[in-house]
């Protein structure tokens, strides 16, 4: 078996788990991924298998205390599929999910396709090409049995985490005048029989969500892969990910900036 079908294979492997809800311990040896481009060219094959064309990005362990957790150096970017991409208020299942947890975030909708090329993107460069920002809800998991000893090759073929994703309406533009990193975000979790609340800001996410915005874009080019028009990218959790089971609602408020909720049924 050559290295490009073998890692086709772990592709294979991993859509399988994540469309029948089961897990494994890790890839077989032999298609293993063993570095971070080995690890997204299996993440292409994921995306391959997608009924639509892809629905933009997510970027994970943008936290000193994500990378920490799942054992990785920095950022990794996963896709994120249209199938798996839901409207504010949208009801979604935890029958199979074992990370059970949301995510507040920042998302921003591309206005115009990002092509790769050797110079790295700039910051304001990024947010030239942005159309608009979203709050959002990620509600991630994982087809490895335990995530955080899978390691980075093995994080990034698994989609480094991407499961289910909620987009709310754009907010207003003013957005583009605003502090992101200062932006505080308030998570609500309401239970059936408890709720509590966990308060953030955009500075858990790189410093600044516009930061981490540009590093997806760099890290894509750096992949030869263009950014495209009307894709989404989510940029990491704002707060400590909330808990969640089912009969659960998650409202994500984002003050004037809007805000976004999802429930969990069984």
């Amino acid at each position: 078996m050559g290295r490009s079908q073998a890692l086709a294979r772990a592709g294979e492997i991993l859509w399988g788990a994540w469309q029948q809800g089961t897990v494994i311990e890790s890839l077989p040896q032999e298609c293993r991924p063993l570095t971070r481009a080995e690890g997204y060219q299996v993440q292409s094959a994921i995306e391959a298998r997608s009924r639509g064309p892809l629905f933009g990005w997510k970027i994970a362990a943008t936290s000193l205390a994500g990378q920490r957790h799942i054992k990785v150096d920095g950022p990794i970017a996963g896709r994120l599929l249209r199938e798996r991409a839901h409207p504010s208020g949208s009801q979604l299942s935890l029958a199979r999910n074992r990370m059970a947890v949301a995510e507040p975030e920042f998302a921003f909708r591309m206005g115009r396709d990002i092509l790769p090329r050797r110079q790295a993107y700039s910051v304001a460069e990024v947010v030239a090409a942005t159309a608009s920002l979203h709050p959002a809800i990620e509600v991630p998991d994982s087809r490895f049995a335990d995530f955080t000893l899978a390691g980075e090759a093995q994080i990034i073929a698994d989609n480094a985490c991407a499961h289910e994703f909620v987009l709310g309406d754009a907010a207003p533009q003013n957005w583009r005048t605003t502090d992101l990193s200062a932006h505080r975000v308030h998570g609500q979790v309401s239970g059936l029989t408890r709720s509590y609340a966990r308060d953030g800001s955009g500075a858990a996410v790189l410093g600044n969500p516009l930061t981490a915005l540009a590093w997806l874009v760099n890290e894509l080019s750096s992949l030869g892969i263009t950014l495209r028009r009307d894709q989404v990218v989510t940029t990491g959790a704002c707060t400590v990910p909330l808990e969640v089971e089912a009969g659960d609602q998650v409202l994500a408020d984002f003050g004037e900036l809007g805000a976004v909720s999802v429930s969990f049924g069984e």
